[in-house]
């Protein structure tokens, strides 16, 4: 076989460039074939296998939009403050601050610190989740046969460990997490019905209101009733932008959001960014 030698290694990997599989990153971004902004403001460009996991960290500003081509992606979603990760993604808080258990455009994601760490700009799915979590180890174990990351049913957890561990997290660092695409409502007896996609080619875009780091574990949702694993591909595009202002009407939607976005501006006024 050609690549039983090094040299023949090498002209076998180097033969691969420009190949192009349906699920990796594009790079340069600005190669994406349908940009949805100018191509030299995008930052990142990837599509994520159903069952794997991306990561990056984003400047404030940034615009994240997510997008289910296929219409059965669930993108699992933690932040964190980038060069703090102590100040984390904290579910409880953007639910219970906001009065609200339902994402959706004009919702803010809310560290525990009350700081914003980004906000929906914009809305095109409306089946999304702040309840429920991701899968676990055990549980897709249990349900699949395989809950490992590199078997055929990778648990969100799992994925997440792995995100985790490239940016210096650990296990303990994970803390809840939001999903997107598949939706949860919670009836007058407390049961959580599992409203499922909103079919292909819906979309979320998300706004880093200040520097963050990024996992996405894209994974079937836990209270996905179907008895396979089922996921398919989700498209992740990032574009540099403005980070939300005063006069904006999502800064002044609500009193609860004033004042995060107050606490967020003044925290990094302080350190001299913003």
């Amino acid at each position: 076989m050609a690549t039983q030698t090094t040299y023949g290694a090498r002209d076998h990997a180097r033969a691969q460039e420009g190949a192009r599989a349906e699920a990796m990153p594009v790079v340069p971004a600005r190669d994406w074939p349908e940009p949805p902004c100018e191509a030299d403001r995008l930052v990142w460009a990837e599509t994520v296998a159903g069952g794997n996991y991306t990561h990056r960290m984003l400047a404030r500003g940034t615009e994240l939009r997510l997008t289910d081509p296929r219409g059965d992606a669930c993108a699992h979603l933690l932040l964190y403050a980038a060069d703090r990760p102590w100040e984390r993604l904290n579910v409880a808080d953007t639910v219970k601050v906001q009065w609200n258990a339902y994402l959706g455009e004009g919702q803010l994601l809310l560290s525990d610190q009350g700081r914003v760490l980004a906000s929906v700009v914009a809305d095109g799915s409306g089946r999304h989740d702040a309840l429920c979590g991701t899968s676990t180890l055990a549980r897709n174990t249990g349900r699949y046969g395989d809950g490992t990351p590199q078997g055929p049913s990778p648990a969100g957890r799992e994925l997440f460990k792995l995100a985790a561990a490239k940016n210096g997290l650990q296990p303990r660092d994970l803390p809840p997490s939001l999903s997107f695409f598949q939706g949860v409502e919670v009836r007058e007896d407390g049961v959580l019905d599992f409203t499922g996609s909103a079919g292909p080619g819906a979309h979320v875009t998300l706004r880093a209101e200040q520097d963050v780091t990024v996992l996405i574990a894209n994974v079937p949702h836990p209270c996905d009733p179907r008895p396979e694993y089922v996921s398919t591909p989700l498209e992740v595009l990032a574009w540099r932008a403005e980070a939300t202002r005063p006069g904006d009407p999502l800064w002044d939607a609500t009193p609860e959001g004033r004042r995060a976005f107050l606490n967020t501006v003044e925290f990094l006024a302080a350190r001299g960014l913003a």
